[in-house]
């Protein structure tokens, strides 16, 4: 953990007293992998009607990364439209290293955790309308997303909530929302499971000493 911490430290150039904390480690194990790995599922809550969901996440150093989501409506309810959503883009999650290497945290974890969780999600989305083919009407996502540690620990179950509204092509081309596709707007709730891994991403290229 302490070679972690002192290697994403020199990574970003900062001296290494840059990141501090009373309890030896106020990244609350964040910083014991470059990566994060989310897997997973719960619903979606929306106007068109709910929708089951899974979704995947790949974060760098907790800050930056992608993400990928599928929602499944004719799974919870037969009258949800549009009834599948696919959708992935980027997120971005700007107040841990920040917090972090400025000595900012509470040093309470869950409380941290969930400040700085806060991330925002700009993406695509490919939309299923009712009686049409998957994927037949793409949009775009824009929204929010917090997260809540259950244990108080990167690594372990999370609550996360991601909110946002999405636009069909016909929307952003003309100002207005023809039908209740061409503008949605949801939020997700899902359990999902968190793994911090070393993928050695922050030390690429290193050589060993001799």
């Amino acid at each position: 953990r302490a070679a972690a911490l002192a290697g994403v430290v020199a990574a970003l150039g900062l001296p290494a007293g840059a990141a501090r904390g009373d309890d030896g480690d106020p990244s609350h194990g964040r910083v014991d992998g470059d990566l994060t790995l989310v897997v997973g599922a719960g619903a979606v809550v929306a106007g068109g009607g709910p929708r089951a969901e899974g979704e995947l996440r790949l974060r760098y150093l907790e800050t930056a990364g992608l993400f990928a989501s599928y929602e499944d409506g004719p799974l919870v309810s037969s009258r949800a439209d549009p009834g599948r959503v696919l959708a992935a883009g980027l997120e971005l999650r700007p107040l841990f290293l920040y917090r972090w290497l400025k000595g900012h945290e509470t040093q309470r974890a869950w409380v941290d955790l969930a400040i700085d969780s806060l991330g925002l999600e700009l993406g695509a989305a490919w939309i299923q309308p009712a009686g049409t083919a998957l994927a037949s009407q793409a949009a775009v996502q824009a929204g929010l997303g917090l997260e809540v540690p259950l244990l108080g620990e990167a690594s372990g179950p999370w609550l996360g909530f991601h909110g946002g509204a999405r636009w069909s092509e016909a929307a952003l081309a003309t100002g207005t929302a023809p039908t209740a596709d061409d503008r949605e707007a949801f939020l997700a709730i899902t359990l999902a499971w968190h793994q911090v891994v070393v993928a050695h991403v922050v030390d690429v290229g290193d050589e060993a000493p001799r």
